[in-house]
C-alpha cells in the first residue's frame, strides 16, 4: 500500500471520528446544531462529505433523541455527500467487499433516505422540499438461524445506526423478536474486548426497552463498562452516547 493511500485513508478516518464527536457533542447538548462546517467554509472537504456519508442517520440523532431543532446545515451537507458519494451499496457489491456489505449499505441508505424526508418536512427553507435522498427499502433483513445468533448479532452491530426513533421495518421487527440473541452478542462480544461491536448491540437492546420490551440483560452496566475499558474513539463514544439517549425514553415515548 502506497504512502498516499495511507494517508489519505487516515485523513478520512479523522474526519470520520471529528464529524461523530461534533454529533455527539449536539446531542447531549440538548439542542444545539451538529455544526459540521464552518460558516466562513465555502465548500466542505471530501474527508468531511465521506464522513458524513458513513454516519448516515446516526446525523439526525441530536434531534430524535437530544431535542435539538431540525439542522438546515447537516441536511444540505447530507445531500452534497450523496452527490459526491452516490452508491455506497453498489460499491459495497464489489469482489472484494466484505460478505452482507452490500444489504447493509443499502439498509443505512434506506434509514438516511427516512429520516432525511421527515426532517424536510419540519424545515420551512425554501428549495429544501425538492431535495430527496430515498432508497429502497432492501427486501431482505438478517435473520438469525438456528444455534448461529453470533453471525446475525454482527449483522445487527452493522446496522446500529437503524436503531432510532422514527425508523421501522423487518429489521426492527427481528430485533424485537430475538432480544435474547442481540443480549448473547453483546456479552460474547464484551468477553471478546470488541467494544464496539457491543456498544452497538447494547445501542439496539436500549432501543428494544424504549420499545417497551422487557430485556434479559442490564443494559447500564454494559456502557459503563465500555465508557471505562472500550477504545476510546468517538464513534463508538456516540453509539454509547445514543443508547444512553434511548434509555431515557419511557415506552410511551417521553423522556424520562
Amino acid at each position: 500500500m502506497s504512502f498516499a493511500h495511507t494517508s489519505l485513508r487516515d485523513e478520512y478516518a479523522a474526519a470520520v471520528e471529528q464529524t461523530a464527536a461534533q454529533t455527539l457533542g449536539a446531542l447531549r447538548g440538548a439542542g444545539g446544531a451538529v455544526a459540521l462546517v464552518d460558516p466562513g467554509t465555502a465548500n466542505a472537504s471530501r474527508p468531511l462529505l465521506a464522513a458524513v456519508r458513513v454516519l448516515g442517520p446516526d446525523l439526525f440523532a441530536p434531534q430524535l433523541l437530544g431535542g435539538a431543532a431540525p439542522d438546515t446545515e447537516a441536511v444540505l451537507l447530507l445531500a452534497e455527500a450523496h452527490r459526491a458519494f452516490p452508491s455506497t451499496a453498489a460499491e459495497a457489491d464489489g469482489p472484494d467487499a466484505p460478505e452482507g456489505a452490500a444489504l447493509i449499505a443499502a439498509w443505512r441508505d434506506w434509514a438516511t433516505g427516512a429520516l432525511f424526508a421527515r426532517t424536510l418536512r419540519s424545515i420551512s427553507t425554501p428549495g429544501l422540499a425538492e431535495l430527496s435522498l430515498r432508497a429502497p427499502q432492501p427486501d431482505h433483513a438478517p435473520q438469525p438461524q438456528p444455534h448461529a445468533w453470533q453471525a446475525w448479532s454482527v449483522r445487527m452491530a452493522q446496522l446500529s445506526a437503524l436503531a432510532l426513533p422514527g425508523l421501522d421495518g423487518p429489521v426492527h421487527r427481528t430485533a424485537r423478536t430475538h432480544t435474547l440473541a442481540l443480549a448473547r452478542g453483546t456479552v460474547r462480544s464484551m468477553l471478546r474486548r470488541d467494544h464496539r461491536v457491543a456498544a452497538r448491540l447494547a445501542r439496539w437492546l436500549a432501543w428494544s426497552r424504549a420499545e417497551g420490551l422487557s430485556l434479559p440483560l442490564e443494559v447500564e452496566p454494559v456502557l459503563e463498562r465500555i465508557h471505562a475499558a472500550g477504545d476510546g474513539s468517538s464513534r463508538t463514544a456516540l453509539e454509547l452516547g445514543i443508547a444512553e439517549a434511548l434509555l431515557a425514553i419511557t415506552p410511551n415515548g417521553a423522556t424520562a
